[in-house]
């Protein structure tokens, strides 16, 4: 696991990404305050990593301007003006669905605020992953998804889809059945591979020597 660890790292750096490693989620936090400045305008995507690291009660306890899409009493309307306040925050956090070991970013969203950060606006954007979400191809990152990631998420979302009743998607054994999915709270609308990036070191991936998230 070690050479795959240091392999992925170094591909991503390849990429124009930073590539950190922590040993433990708990000191995730000590890091992330390193790479942020106080009075930053940030905002994460909705992550079960993140949590889990504490990210979202570090960014609402912090000395910075915190964009909190799950703020008491925020109706559907600020969530949505949130969202839009997302493209011109300094930092924007998220999880990844998948990272290969050749260095691309592999995400899959429903609402798509998450995946429209990572590719613009935001000065800065963090991944945090549990070694977990590393996988050998851009193959095995979209059978991730349809095996993992989206059966677990839909049903912490509570979604009604075909997935969160099996445990995999429709189409994780047939690709031909991948339009079979035609419920409305389906969570895979847009489907974004991140790969050498033109603005180097805007994207920064810590990769956590955890299992973290979906």
């Amino acid at each position: 696991m070690n050479e795959i660890i240091e392999k992925t790292m170094t591909a991503l750096r390849k990429n124009n990404m930073q590539a950190y490693f922590i040993e433990k989620k708990e000191d995730v936090i000590d890091l992330v305050k390193t790479l942020i400045k106080k009075g930053d305008t940030v905002t994460h995507g909705g992550s079960v990593t993140l949590a889990e690291c504490g990210i979202p009660a570090l960014l609402s306890n912090g000395d910075y301007t915190y964009l909190d899409r799950k703020a008491p009493g925020i109706t559907p309307e600020q969530v949505k003006e949130l969202y839009r306040k997302t493209f011109s925050a300094d930092v924007f956090f998220t999880s990844a669905n998948a990272i290969t070991e050749n260095g691309l970013l592999y995400n899959v969203d429903g609402n798509s605020n998450r995946v429209a950060a990572i590719v613009y606006g935001p000065e800065s954007v963090i991944v945090i992953a549990g070694v977990n979400k590393i996988v050998p191809d851009i193959n095995a990152a979209m059978d991730r998804l349809k095996t993992i990631a989206a059966p677990l998420n839909t049903k912490r979302l509570n979604c009604k889809t075909p997935c969160a009743n099996t445990g995999k998607c429709m189409a994780a054994e047939n690709p031909l059945l991948a339009e079979g999915c035609k419920s409305p709270d389906r969570i895979c609308c847009n489907y974004v591979v991140t790969a050498q990036q033109r603005h180097k070191d805007r994207i920064k991936v810590i990769l956590v020597n955890e299992n973290l998230g979906y």
